[in-house]
């Protein structure tokens, strides 16, 4: 219970269509190199080229495996997945002659065994707010221990959907009925008891279509709930994998199963790192068609596009610090990426793109190439799928640069639709019928609203503009977000462009109006010193802080240091801006070897840290609003 560091900061994010509807799902199972890498980091580490996950939109739930016995998500996952409303799922592996003792040891006795170690399971989610488990038994088990399976599922699946709301039990197919480790491929009657137990049954990966419709018939009413397992890696005797993973896919959706996508971190772990971008667009681009994109259902929305990596970090377009980072918790809401070509021979098109190359807020940003053929105004690319009932006024914000000389016109573009025929709950149906508008931007935002959007229409820092607009509708929903291109006035030519977008905000008008709680009683805890040279330490510590952390997107931790002069003399002059040392997801925050200056006899350091919350609307907030505390040090007597 001490471990608040791995707790997700994210709630699961509502999304549509729900998990809870029929639709077949898309499950994605990330198995890299053993597992805990990078990822393991809870604040972020300094590492050249990591693996990032950024296609969210396409997938329904995340497991994180490894082959520990019990696997808890690294809380950076779970931040980056929630976000997107992906739902969360650590593992429970039993393997080989110790599995199987472990096994008898709890399966094999009485319910409270089995009951004892499913309640432990169930706390685990809930104290780290993750969404479930993956049950993987691969050992044999005895007669007394798989007659118990059943009941242990059952009851695990019970109590983690009355402790963690939209929580999921699946069982991996390896065990049968008799307790023989002997995968099947499919669902069938030597495991269909653990599916009948449990929410989901995640198949193994040597199938053929001719397991697929002998399930069909077993799945009945619960075709979703069966996830056909897909070795991305293409190990066995399996139907497609790596790049011809769709013809896996288009199987298992002709028989209208859901997926379970295993190690699609293929594309990194075989290929050319520096080639990592583009060949995980392309793996994602084959199974477009096969992945039924999902909808944002809440505001604010907001995103810098930021991946939670980068080569640097800037910050509202201020360069802050040089090298590279990775920090999953950091990841950004990310958009829909591809291709979009106009019908017809006319060759417009818009195609999106990660970049790592120059960043509005945070790491990355996203680059928009395109082509405006001579017959056609304008060409737009969608960037985002909602289902947002509109709130009586909204603010939307767009942050971008042109690269080049260009006077190709960029505006934000959106489609609502009639939400009269729309429950907002369940699964929604839409009109037929929706419009598209193109708000027109405002010259100066509202004088209450300056701190969100201070200089709309005006160049910013590092050649970017910015964008506001102010939108009353009624009765509609908010359907998509686009970013359209136009021709320059009088070109009758094709035109060419790169467009950077380095932010978009869709934020309720109301909000942005409401007053930020303060961040509250920042403490510093487990202080430890060093000597690091003669005129040099090196501080460690724990700051803790309150704040309601539903309304923070992070924390942003800066300090500032220097040795004072004398025990009563004044502040050390501190120099205008403090340095960042980090981001924090939680109501706390580990200092690690950070350098102080040395006193002496009769002089007293100080160190003051200051805690910058983020609110969730993206709005800058002012310094004097910052939570800070100030440590006081002397040498020893």
């Amino acid at each position: 219970m001490d471990d608040g560091f791995n707790v997700a900061l994210e709630p699961l994010e509502r999304r549509q269509p729900p998990l809870s509807s029929q639709r077949p799902r898309t499950l994605l199972c990330h198995d890299m190199m053993g597992g805990y890498l990078d990822d393991r980091f809870i604040q972020g580490t300094a590492v050249q080229n990591p693996y990032s996950f950024y296609h969210w939109q396409y997938i329904d739930i995340f497991v994180y495996f490894s082959h520990h016995t019990v696997t808890i998500p690294p809380v950076g996952w779970t931040n980056a997945a929630h976000r997107h409303g992906v739902c969360v799922l650590g593992t429970f592996i039993t393997e080989w002659s110790e599995g199987g003792r472990l096994c008898e040891a709890f399966l094999a006795g009485d319910e409270g065994s089995y009951q004892a170690v499913a309640d432990r399971l169930v706390q685990i989610a809930q104290f780290f707010r993750f969404d479930g488990w993956l049950i993987n038994i691969e050992n044999s088990l005895s007669l007394a221990a798989v007659g118990n399976t059943p009941p242990f599922l059952r009851y695990l699946t019970t109590q983690l959907h009355q402790q963690v709301p939209g929580g999921l039990v699946l069982w991996y197919d390896s065990v049968v009925r008799s307790g023989q480790l002997k995968w099947q491929d499919e669902l069938n009657e030597q495991n269909r008891v653990f599916f009948d137990s449990c929410d989901g049954f995640f198949t193994n990966y040597n199938w053929r279509e001719e397991h697929l419709e002998r399930m069909v018939r077993q799945a009945g009413e619960r075709l979703a709930d069966v996830y056909v397992g897909v070795d991305v890696f293409a190990r066995g005797k399996v139907v497609g994998g790596q790049f011809d993973t769709n013809k896996s896919l288009e199987l298992i959706r002709k028989h209208g199963f859901s997926a379970a996508l295993f190690a699609p971190g293929w594309v990194y772990e075989c290929l050319e790192k520096r080639d990592f971008f583009q060949n995980q667009d392309k793996f994602w681009s084959l199974l477009e068609r096969h992945l039924p994109t999902h909808s944002i259902c809440s505001l604010p929305f907001v995103t810098s596009f930021c991946l939670g990596m980068g080569t640097r970090r800037v910050c509202y377009g201020q360069e802050e610090a040089v090298g590279p980072w990775y920090h999953p918790s950091a990841q950004d809401i990310q958009p829909l990426f591809g291709e979009h070509r106009l019908g017809g021979d006319g060759g417009g098109w818009v195609k999106t793109y990660c970049c790592l190359v120059d960043a509005w807020h945070g790491g990355s940003s996203l680059l928009l190439r395109g082509t405006i053929p001579p017959e056609v105004g304008n060409v737009a690319v969608r960037l985002f799928s909602l289902q947002v009932p509109v709130p009586p006024k909204i603010f939307l914000s767009m942050v971008y640069k042109l690269e080049g000389p260009t006077d190709i016109g960029v505006a934000l573009q959106l489609t609502t639709g009639d939400i009269s025929s729309c429950h907002v709950g369940g699964i929604s149906v839409l009109n037929e019928m929706s419009s598209r508008h193109s708000p027109r931007p405002l010259r100066v935002p509202p004088t209450k609203l300056a701190r969100w959007a201070g200089r709309c229409g005006q160049p910013l820092s590092g050649g970017w503009v910015q964008r506001c607009y102010e939108l009353s509708l009624r009765g509609c929903l908010l359907l998509d977000l686009f970013v359209s291109f136009s021709r320059p006035p009088g070109s009758q030519e094709q035109e060419s462009f790169v467009c950077r977008l380095g932010e978009i905000q869709v934020v309720d008008a109301n909000s942005l109006l409401s007053p930020l709680p303060q961040v509250q009683a920042v403490t510093v805890t487990h202080t430890r010193w060093q000597q690091a040279a003669p005129v040099q330490l090196q501080l460690s510590c724990t700051l803790h802080w309150s704040y309601p952390l539903l309304q923070v997107r992070c924390f942003r931790i800066h300090h500032w240091s220097g040795a004072g002069r004398g025990s009563h003399g004044r502040e050390p002059l501190w120099p205008e801006k403090p340095t960042l040392l980090g981001l924090a997801f939680a109501n706390q925050y580990r200092v690690v070897d950070l350098p102080v200056d040395a006193v002496g006899p009769g002089q007293e350091g100080r160190v003051e840290f200051l805690v910058e919350p983020v609110p969730r609307e993206g709005f800058l907030v002012p310094q004097a609003e910052w939570g800070r505390t100030v440590l006081l040090y002397s040498a020893p007597a």
